[in-house]
C-alpha cells in the first residue's frame, strides 16, 4: 500500500471519527473503513480498565473460530498483548510472535480460523490517558511490515483522540442532565409540592371546621388523597435529585427509605469503591424496589445486602411482605420491574426474582464493573 493510499485512508477514517458521536458506530466504523482500505483482514478492539478487565468492544471480519460463542476465546482469558499493556510494556505498535486466544480457538477446533494465526497490536490512547487495544491480522501473515505498523498507529491515535471526545462530550451530557434534574426538582418543590401542601392544610381545616359528617368525609377523603399525592411528588423530587448520594450510596438509599417510612437494615461485604455511574444505577434501582415495598409488600421492614468484589457487585433487596407468584409463560413484569431490568442490563448486569405469596420478596441485582 502506498504512502498517497495511506493518507487517502487516514483521511477517510478522520472525518468518519470526527462526525460520529456514538462510541459504539464509531469503533465499529472505524474498524471496518480500516479493513476495507488496507491489507488487512481482521480486526478487533478491547476496552481496559484501571483493573485491568478487558471488554471486547468492537470486532470485523473474524473468522468462524473467533467468532465461535459470542467470541468467547476473545472475551475470556489471557493473553500476551493484554498482560503487556497491563504492565505498561506495551508503547507501540508491535508483532504478536503468538497468540493464546488465536491458538485457543484453533486447538479447540471451534470453526475455520481462516489462516489467522498471529496478529499485530496496538494501544489505544490520547495524551497519557489509555483505553485499550486495536488488533489486526490477515490470513498466513506472521509478521506485519514497519509501514503498516506505522499505519497501524496512526489509525490507533485518531481512535484515541476520538474516544476521548466522546468520553469528555458524555461528560457534559450527564452534567447537563444532573443540573436539569435539579431545576425541575426545584420547580416541583417550590410549585406543585407546596401547592399539595397548602390543600392539605385545607382539607385539614375543613374537617375540623365542618359540622355536617358527609361533609367531614368529604374533606378528610381530599386530605387523604392530597397527603398521598405529596408523598409520591416527594418520592419523585428524591428520584430527581438523589440529596444524600454525595455521602454514599448507603447514606442515600437510607434516606429514601427513611422518607418512604421504611426501616432498612442494611449488610456490606467489601468496599465499597464503585465509578459514580454504577453507584447512580444502583442507587435507582433501589429506589424502584423500595417503592414496590412501600406500594405492594404491606410491610415496613426491608433488608438490603451489598457485596463487593473485585470485579463485580451484588445487591440484594429482600421483604417478607405478601409477596407474588410468577407465572414464567403470562408473567407481565410491572413498570417498575422493568426499569429494574433495564438498569441493570444497561450496564452489563443481570437481574434475578424470588417471590411467593405470604412469603416476601427478594431481587438479586449483579453488575460488574
Amino acid at each position: 500500500m502506498d504512502e498517497q493510499s495511506n493518507v487517502t485512508l487516514l483521511k477517510e477514517i478522520a472525518e468518519l471519527l470526527n462526525e460520529e458521536t456514538d462510541m459504539a458506530r464509531m469503533l465499529d466504523g472505524a474498524v471496518r473503513k480500516l479493513l476495507a482500505g488496507s491489507k488487512f483482514e481482521t480486526a478487533w478492539i478491547f476496552f481496559i480498565n484501571d483493573k485491568g478487565k478487558h471488554q471486547l468492544v468492537a470486532h470485523a471480519n473474524l473468522p468462524q473460530a473467533l467468532q465461535d460463542n459470542d467470541c468467547k476465546h476473545l472475551q475470556k482469558g489471557g493473553c500476551w498483548c493484554v498482560s503487556r499493556y497491563r504492565n505498561g510494556e506495551l508503547k507501540k505498535a508491535s508483532n504478536i510472535i503468538a497468540c493464546q486466544r488465536i491458538e485457543s480457538a484453533i486447538s479447540t477446533k471451534a470453526g475455520d480460523h481462516g489462516g489467522i494465526i498471529h496478529h499485530a497490536t496496538v494501544p489505544l490512547q490520547s495524551g497519557e490517558e489509555k483505553f485499550g487495544l486495536l488488533n489486526i491480522a490477515a490470513r498466513d501473515t506472521i509478521r506485519f511490515s514497519t509501514d503498516e505498523l506505522a499505519l497501524l498507529e496512526s489509525v490507533a491515535f485518531q481512535i484515541g483522540s476520538a474516544i476521548k471526545r466522546i468520553g469528555l462530550t458524555k461528560q457534559e451530557q450527564e452534567l447537563a442532565l444532573v443540573k436539569e434534574r435539579n431545576r425541575l426538582a426545584r420547580d416541583l418543590h417550590d410549585s406543585v409540592n407546596q401547592l399539595l401542601f397548602s390543600v392539605t392544610l385545607t382539607a385539614r381545616g375543613g374537617v375540623e371546621m365542618a359540622k355536617d359528617e358527609e361533609v367531614r368525609e368529604t374533606f378528610s377523603g381530599i386530605q387523604h388523597l392530597t397527603q398521598e399525592a405529596l408523598n409520591e411528588m416527594r418520592a419523585l423530587i428524591w428520584q430527581l435529585r438523589p440529596k444524600g448520594l454525595e455521602s454514599g450510596l448507603l447514606e442515600a438509599v437510607k434516606g429514601y427509605a427513611d422518607m418512604l417510612g421504611l426501616s432498612l437494615e442494611t449488610k456490606v461485604t467489601g468496599v465499597i469503591q464503585l465509578p459514580s455511574r454504577i453507584e447512580e444505577t444502583l442507587f435507582r434501582i433501589s429506589q424502584e424496589a423500595l417503592n414496590n415495598v412501600r406500594k405492594h409488600a404491606g410491610v415496613s421492614n426491608v433488608q438490603l445486602f451489598l457485596s463487593v468484589t473485585s470485579s463485580d457487585v451484588l445487591l440484594v433487596i429482600k421483604d417478607e411482605g405478601r409477596g407474588f407468584a410468577i407465572d414464567e409463560k403470562r408473567y407481565v413484569p410491572s413498570i417498575g420491574i422493568q426499569s429494574i431490568n433495564d438498569r441493570a442490563r444497561s450496564e452489563g448486569g443481570s437481574v434475578d426474582w424470588s417471590s411467593e405469596i405470604g412469603k416476601g420478596t427478594e431481587i438479586l441485582v449483579r453488575i460488574p464493573y
